[in-house]
């Protein structure tokens, strides 16, 4: 077992006979992207040795990361093949990916945009290592007939990819969307966010968990946590870091339910991908080990100084460290 994928015997834990026998459905838990400055002493050596790169650091203690440079800009092909390179030593590995915002975010994509965005997608599908595709829309995505018809192109155009859509408002949250990503076999992401004014709220099982036929087990399911940060989360204050929006720290009480909900989603989809994204100084590195130690029901292995610095991971770390705290790595 990888150090952040987990097996789930589907046949031992689900209640109800609704997904077959055969299917051995996976959990894998990891932050969201990799290249951050304030991860420097804190998820990542201050001295980074010769030849170091974050992904192939993080590859040791989580089976996926989030892909979110994708987000702003097509995935270059040769920096797909580089990243492959970097986590080959953990054959467990599996990338996602965010759709460029292009394609969610402005009115008018083209095929051109398409053509490129595929290029690095394609490179990390051919190698197996794309585990799923997240289109996230903003907040200001209403459900409308103009909306509606937008995201059914949406889910035909990249319906050959594992397709996750994030909708954070909660007007989506109703039959007929979720019927429309079942057509599609795309998953409806589950997330953690401030919850204010018409924000969609988590929700406690995945969606058409009741009356499923056995052969209906999704391709995905896809979760991510962005903390809880409701003083910075739709704040407009040109002074504010963009930071701030994600400079959260869950506690084992809050993360503790979102455990549960990545448990039964495992009973319904073939591969689920929980990622967290309140980034800012590792804390999304700290709650995605402390999901992890909880799935597992075990101990997992820590980077030495995030152990340092969030002296909780302690509980949780099945090695020692590999100097004594008393002297911090800064």
């Amino acid at each position: 077992m990888g150090a952040g994928k987990l097996d789930f015997d589907v046949t031992k834990t689900q209640e109800n006979s609704r997904v077959p026998a055969e299917v051995r459905n996976e959990i894998r838990i990891g932050p969201a992207g990799w290249s951050y400055t304030d991860w420097a002493g804190y998820v990542y050596p201050t001295r980074k040795p010769k030849g170091f790169h974050e992904a192939t650091y993080l590859a040791q203690f989580f089976d996926t990361i989030e892909i979110n440079t994708s987000f702003y800009g097509p995935m270059r092909a040769d920096h797909a093949k580089l990243w492959l390179d970097r986590v080959s030593a953990n054959p467990r590995f599996l990338f996602t990916a965010k759709l460029w915002q292009k394609f969610t975010h402005d009115p008018v994509s083209t095929r051109d945009d398409e053509r490129v965005l595929r290029e690095g997608f394609d490179v990390l599908r051919g190698a197996g290592k794309l585990g799923a595709v997240l289109a996230q829309f903003p907040f200001s995505f209403h459900r409308s007939r103009e909306n509606i018809v937008g995201l059914t192109v949406l889910l035909q155009r990249f319906a050959d990819y594992p397709l996750s859509v994030e909708l954070r408002h909660a007007s989506w949250n109703d039959a007929e969307t979720f019927a429309l990503l079942r057509e599609h076999n795309a998953a409806l992401c589950n997330i953690d966010q401030p919850i204010i004014g018409r924000s969609i709220e988590p929700r406690d099982s995945p969606i058409g968990a009741t009356n499923v036929p056995a052969a209906a087990v999704a391709p995905i399911g896809y979760i991510r946590l962005h903390g809880r940060r409701y003083d910075t989360w739709f704040s407009d204050d040109p002074a504010m870091p963009p930071f701030e929006r994600y400079n959260y720290l869950y506690s084992t009480e809050e993360l503790a339910p979102w455990a549960t909900r990545i448990k039964r989603e495992s009973q319904h989809a073939q591969k689920v991908f929980a990622i967290t994204n309140n980034h800012y100084l590792g804390k999304g590195v700290v709650n995605a080990l402390q999901l992890l130690s909880m799935l597992k029901g075990a101990k997992v292995n820590v980077p030495d100084p995030l152990r340092v610095k969030y002296p909780e991971l302690e509980k949780i770390a099945d090695l020692p460290p590999e100097r004594p705290t008393l002297f911090p790595m800064s």
